[in-house]
């Protein structure tokens, strides 16, 4: 029997695994670009050069930047989850669920500043950003709000002051206001917490 069908299936997985690794090359090039320039700072050639490939395979495999962008942005979320809203969920009290949270996205803010500052200054220029952010991000804030919003002994206009302020302090610009002051996010989340709890 020929060994040729066999050597064939081989080169074809050879091939699609090297497929798949420039691929990650390119994205992961492209995330660090994000990361230090930021997207609109970032060109496809200087993807191409950090990933060592050349122009014309970065966009073989992203034919437009908004592949790019979802690419990248599936990547680094993966690597960099959003804090679940489900773990707080178990806590009862909504005081003690809110500076749980909030220190655990503050937290997490801190990690992540460097990208989110430069996805969130450069989607107002692309368009494309703005519509990733609008998928991903609005949808998690209406579930973090959503499960902060929870057992909060409120109604009518209140009710909905308090879910304007748990907006408020889950935005990552909140953050950063309460971090330019000097706090830790562990003392911002507390005090964030105070001010949500203050709502009357």
């Amino acid at each position: 029997m020929s060994p040729r069908p066999a050597g064939r299936a081989y080169r074809k997985i050879a091939r699609a695994q090297q497929e798949e690794e420039t691929r990650r090359r390119i994205t992961e090039a492209a995330v660090e670009l994000h990361r230090t320039l930021g997207p609109a700072n970032t060109r496809m050639t200087d993807v191409a050069r950090r990933a060592g490939v050349s122009r014309m395979t970065v966009y073989n495999h992203f034919p437009r930047e908004i592949d790019l962008l979802l690419a990248c942005s599936a990547h680094w979320a993966a690597r960099n989850p959003f804090p679940d809203p489900t773990r707080w969920d178990g806590i009862p009290d909504p005081a003690e669920r809110l500076v749980t949270a909030l220190k655990e996205l503050y937290l997490w803010y801190q990690r992540n500043q460097q990208m989110l500052d430069n996805v969130f200054r450069d989607a107002s220029n692309l368009p494309a950003v703005a519509r990733i952010l609008d998928d991903l991000w609005s949808p998690y804030m209406a579930t973090l709000v959503r499960s902060l919003g929870r057992g909060w002994a409120a109604r009518g206009a209140e009710a909905a002051e308090r879910r304007a302020a748990l907006r408020l302090v889950a935005d990552f610009a909140a953050w950063q206001l309460l971090a330019a002051t000097g706090l830790n996010p562990v003392r911002a989340a507390g005090l964030a917490a105070r001010m949500v709890a203050g709502v009357s």
